[in-house]
């Protein structure tokens, strides 16, 4: 069971047993991204995927590894490293983990969630209309994170999303 997942540079992928992870595509090895899989039992190997880094995460509440490039977004299952889904052309730019193990997705301008699939995503409404959303950190059940409002780009805001009542409030707002 993979427990932990870092993204590595590829220089270093050729230390570890290798799986690559593609999507019927031509293998583009200059657009690769290498992460390092770390199993229950201290074995490492190597996962090679299409595009450039951006993001990795782990869910073990739902038995989940998700890897962000900026190609696909790819999802696998933690007890084979077998892929389980996969989202072509995705335009996030921030992935989270909820306390329940749901994962949050941002692309600019829109929040997402999903509890067992990629394909199964649910829009998050907001109170307003954002742009350049951030992830900073979470605090109990909320993700706080800052944006701008769009049509009022000098209005920087501290919002949070509260994985329990799946709502998004304004922290604070500028003086």
């Amino acid at each position: 069971m993979i427990v932990k997942l870092e993204i590595i540079p590829r220089a270093f992928s050729d230390k570890y047993a290798e799986r690559v992870y593609q999507n019927g595509e031509e293998w583009n090895p200059l657009s690769c991204t290498c992460v390092k899989f770390t199993n229950h039992d201290h074995s490492e190997w190597c996962g090679k995927f299409g595009g450039f880094a951006k993001r990795v995460l782990l869910s073990q509440a739902k038995n989940m590894a998700l890897v962000l490039t900026s190609d696909h977004l790819f999802q696998l299952e933690l007890n084979t490293g077998n892929l389980t889904d996969i989202e072509d052309e995705p335009q996030y730019q921030n992935l989270a983990i909820a306390p329940n193990g749901d994962v949050i997705l941002a692309d600019y301008y829109n929040f997402q969630k999903f509890s067992s699939s990629i394909n199964t995503k649910t829009p998050i409404e907001s109170p307003i209309r954002m742009d350049n959303i951030d992830f900073k950190k979470w605090d109990g059940s909320k993700l706080e994170f800052t944006c701008e409002e769009i049509l009022c780009w000098d209005r920087h805001l501290t919002m949070t999303y509260d994985s329990e009542t799946n709502k998004i409030e304004i922290k604070d707002t500028p003086s």
